[in-house]
């Protein structure tokens, strides 16, 4: 074991990376992306990581051995991920539906899953090992749609890892396929919900027109160089449970008090966030909260969807205001941006997307925040239970890196269920976030603006 403070350093070996094919032969067609997946903020590839206990009774058997069976079978039904994505006129996406397969690594590494610690939360160590890049497989077009990497660990547990080109599907998408694996891996026969491809849901309507504001695809010029650099930059998680949700309601006016713990909690990064890049006072920064929006039309998008369906919208505020008005400024503008999205809202970004050429979101000044807590990560089951993590395996991921945060269910060390958020900043930068966040989680009850620098730090240093 290393000792405290020491990074756990460990040595995976990997079998040659191989091709898993359907089961059986699945049809040969073109199969279009909807104008909601085909936008260029979405092609990129998305790490997952599933962190697997010891189960005595499946002792005899080979994590990686029942994964690879059971991938071959699911593929059956999924065969769009067997395939590979072209490009169209006018840049239109569309999965070859060739039957290749997906990338499948199986691997063993000299450590046991008590050796990462009590708290299982992003960074992990040595990720890179446990989620092989493959050479030449990371591209968007002619690569494989799916990598996986089952590791097995000393302790007889296994780290199951993934890699998803974006465009395919969004993370209930993502989770529903991962569970028809598991029950494939436990010996079902099909997957309890059937996927639907339909993506012509969300097709662009013709002709196109955009009848909604979209303020997260604003072209905004770059002045103050402030993409954040990727060199020096510090990766930390920062757990947020009954106690520290509590704390940062005490600045929740009583005209708010109806907003949820995903709401409060964006509007305290974004505040805290925005002090620690300490950005020109005048300048605009963005908030970006992903909404999933399946619910949202009439009829809802069919279970078993397993495309993007959701958006991006934006909430814009000067730097100014963030840090020296009350939370409730920052909590207003997500909660509005949050309630614009509606069925015309997600037609009219399909629209856009064939207007404006597919445009990636604005990522100057912006900082991009997704709740998967209730996407269903943990409970993924391959036939050893419910996984120690899943989740997301870092922040920071997309076009641009260091941009993005999920909020992740977690359970501590006391056994508090709460939110895990990785955060990505500049070394300098993450210490005065931490400062701010611990001076909000610290205030008595009477003050609506934090001030003393005290209390705990919630990362894992």
């Amino acid at each position: 074991m290393a000792p405290i403070g020491t990074p756990l350093t460990f040595t995976v070996r990997r079998r040659a990376p191989e091709l898993i094919a359907p089961a059986k032969p699945t049809p040969q067609e073109l199969k279009p992306l909807s104008d909601i997946d085909d936008q260029e903020g979405l092609r990129f590839q998305i790490p997952v990581i599933q962190f697997y206990r010891h189960d005595p009774k499946m002792k005899n058997k080979n994590p990686a051995s029942v994964i690879r069976e059971a991938l071959a079978k699911v593929l059956v039904y999924y065969y769009p991920f067997a395939g590979r994505l072209k490009e169209g006129p006018a840049r239109k996406l569309m999965v070859d539906c060739t039957g290749e397969g997906v990338l499948f690594i199986e691997a063993e590494a000299d450590v046991t899953l008590k050796q990462f610690g009590d708290a299982l939360q992003p960074p992990f160590p040595c990720l890179e090992e446990l989620l092989y890049d493959v050479p030449g497989s990371g591209g968007v077009l002619d690569s494989p749609l799916l990598l996986i990497q089952v590791t097995k660990l000393l302790c007889g547990g296994f780290i199951f890892a993934l890699r998803l080109n974006h465009t395919m599907s969004d993370a209930p998408g993502l989770v529903q396929f991962m569970t028809a694996l598991g029950e494939m891996a436990q010996g079902a026969s099909k997957p309890s919900i059937l996927p639907v491809w339909q993506r012509e849901l969300l097709f662009a309507q013709d002709p196109p027109r955009v009848t909604c504001t979209h303020h997260e695809y604003d072209k905004v010029e770059d002045t103050k160089g402030t993409i954040i650099p990727l060199d020096d930059m510090a990766h930390k998680s920062f757990f947020f449970g009954p106690t520290e949700v509590s704390a940062l309601r005490r600045f929740v006016p009583p005209y708010l008090k109806n907003c949820s713990t995903f709401e409060v909690l964006t509007a305290c990064l974004w505040r805290c966030r925005t002090i620690a890049l300490q950005p020109d006072p005048e300048e605009e920064m963005r908030i970006i909260c992903i909404v999933n929006a399946r619910s949202k039309f009439n009829p809802p998008l069919p279970v078993g969807y397993y495309g993007n369906g959701f958006a991006f919208p934006v909430a814009i505020s000067t730097a100014k205001d963030l840090a020296t008005k009350p939370l409730a400024h920052a909590l207003e503008l997500v909660m509005k941006a949050k309630s614009d999205v509606n069925e015309e809202y997600m037609r009219s970004i399909a629209d856009l997307m064939v207007i404006e050429g597919r445009p990636h979101f604005t990522v100057v000044r912006s900082y991009l925040v997704s709740d998967v807590t209730r996407a269903g990560f943990d409970v993924v089951d391959f036939g050893w239970g419910k996984a120690a993590y899943g989740g997301p395996a870092k922040g920071g991921v997309g076009a641009i890196p260091g941009v993005a945060s999920f909020y992740i269910p977690f359970t501590n060390n006391k056994g508090e269920s709460g939110i895990v958020v990785p955060i990505c900043l500049p070394n300098a930068s993450m210490d005065t976030f931490v400062k701010e966040l611990n001076n909000m989680l610290a205030k008595d009850n009477n003050d609506q603006m934090p001030r003393d620098n005290s209390l705990h730090v919630l990362s894992r240093l």
